[in-house]
């Protein structure tokens, strides 16, 4: 027997349609098995796909699942975000309600909402982020995939759920003129369980702050366009440089070399400590599916 569910695909961090990353969201997820959340986000062939469920903690408005073409994320910037987005657009979430709870495999995640319509912009709490410190053969390893030198202070595995190897250029020249080996990056994220290596640097000058790139060849993703949690990992990288040049809050730019325009807005509480990722959301395509 079928089942119809309804179905968007939007762009995150962006409110130009096929400037953002996309996301497919499976809106009416309640009864499909593993195997076929799995096949399908293999089938999509997106960066990520989501499925929206029931929540099953106390004060969660909505459960959501996150699968890459490979694998289950416990949590990712750009699906949480646009899960938010896609949730409020079907009615799931409360009209006018902008304080949301957001289950995950990571956790209960706060939301924030602000504005309506096109000026929408939904903002996730990032799961807390651990940094560690990585020996210099793999630093080494690295900085030989990105065809880049690399200091021991520019390098940092950083786990906030998924775990990102992240590089600091310092300049956005630098980071947007790299030819990585991506061959070479997919053999270091599988040897190193690390979801890809996220690089960024200073910009100088237009609406951003910092120019970033996300590798994630192992998944099938050679660049991604705009990466939530990659974002939020930088600024948990900067936490533990104790560089504060970039403040408590900044806007970074990610996607050009790849044909995209994002932001992603990065803001840390300097009390409570947590990183907060947000952005604009545009809908591209609603309909139905059929998954059996």
């Amino acid at each position: 027997m079928s089942s119809k569910r309804r179905f968007m695909q939007l762009d995150v961090f962006s409110d130009q349609p096929t400037k953002g990353n996309p996301l497919a969201v499976v809106i009416d997820a309640n009864g499909l098995d593993e195997t076929s959340m799995r096949n399908f986000a293999r089938w999509t062939n997106l960066s990520e796909t989501t499925f929206l469920l029931p929540p099953a903690e106390p004060g969660a408005d909505y459960r959501v699942r996150i699968f890459t073409p490979r694998q289950e994320l416990p949590f990712a910037g750009h699906p949480s975000v646009g899960s938010a987005y896609a949730a409020m657009e079907a009615g799931l979430i409360q009209a006018g309600k902008t304080a949301l709870i957001q289950q995950c495999a990571a956790g209960l995640l706060p939301v924030r909402v602000d504005g309506v319509g096109a000026t929408r912009t939904i903002h996730v709490q990032a799961p807390p982020a651990r940094a560690h410190h990585i020996d210099a053969g793999l630093r080494n390893a690295i900085a030989q995939a990105l065809q880049h030198p690399l200091e021991d202070t520019q390098v940092r595995l950083v786990d906030n759920g998924p775990r990102w190897l992240i590089c600091h250029l310092h300049d956005a020249a630098q980071v947007r003129l790299l030819k990585p080996d991506l061959s070479a990056i997919a053999t270091l994220c599988v040897q190193h369980g690390s979801i890809g290596v996220c690089v960024f640097g200073r910009e100088h000058g237009g609406d951003a702050a910092m120019a970033v790139r996300a590798f994630c060849p192992a998944d099938n993703i050679p660049e991604d366009p705009v990466t939530g949690s990659a974002n939020a990992a930088i600024m948990a990288f900067l936490v533990d440089r104790e560089d504060k040049s970039y403040g408590d809050s900044y806007r970074a730019s990610q996607g050009r070399e790849v044909g995209y325009d994002g932001r992603v807005d990065v803001s840390r509480d300097p009390l409570a400590g947590s990183i907060h990722i947000g952005g604009r959301c545009v809908v591209l395509i609603r309909g139905e599916l059929t998954l059996d």
